[in-house]
C-alpha cells in the first residue's frame, strides 16, 4: 500500500478513485503514566509514556485506515491527514484520513 501525503504517487497513474477513507482509535492515559507526566510537568522535557501512546494510537489508526482502502480494492492512499481531539477527561482520538486509490 502507497501511502503518502501529497495527492499522487510519484511515477504511478491514477486508475480508479475509490474516494475518503479513514481509520481512527481513542486512548486513554494509563494512571501509572499520569502521575508520571504529571511529576514531569514540574522540571520540564519529554513526556516518553505519552508519546509512546501517541504513536501506537497513530499505528492503529492508519492500520484501520488501510484495512478500509483495501476493502475497496485501492492500493494506494493520497493527501493522508492527521487529526486529534480529546473526546473526555484523560482520554484523546487520533483520526487519520485520504483519498483511497488504485495507481499503476
Amino acid at each position: 500500500m502507497f501511502i503518502t501525503n501529497i495527492d499522487y504517487v510519484p511515477g504511478l497513474k491514477i486508475t480508479e478513485h475509490y474516494g475518503l477513507v479513514s481509520g481512527s482509535t481513542v486512548r486513554a492515559k494509563h494512571f501509572g503514566k499520569d502521575f508520571l507526566a504529571n511529576l514531569k510537568n514540574l522540571v520540564g522535557g519529554e513526556i516518553k509514556g505519552y508519546t509512546e501512546l501517541l504513536e501506537e494510537a497513530r499505528d492503529e489508526a492508519i492500520e484501520r485506515m488501510i484495512l478500509q482502502a483495501e476493502d475497496f480494492g485501492a492500493n494506494a492512499i493520497v493527501n493522508i491527514r492527521f487529526s486529534t481531539a480529546s473526546v473526555a477527561q484523560g482520554a484523546a482520538e487520533i483520526y487519520v484520513y485520504g483519498t483511497a486509490l488504485k495507481v499503476s
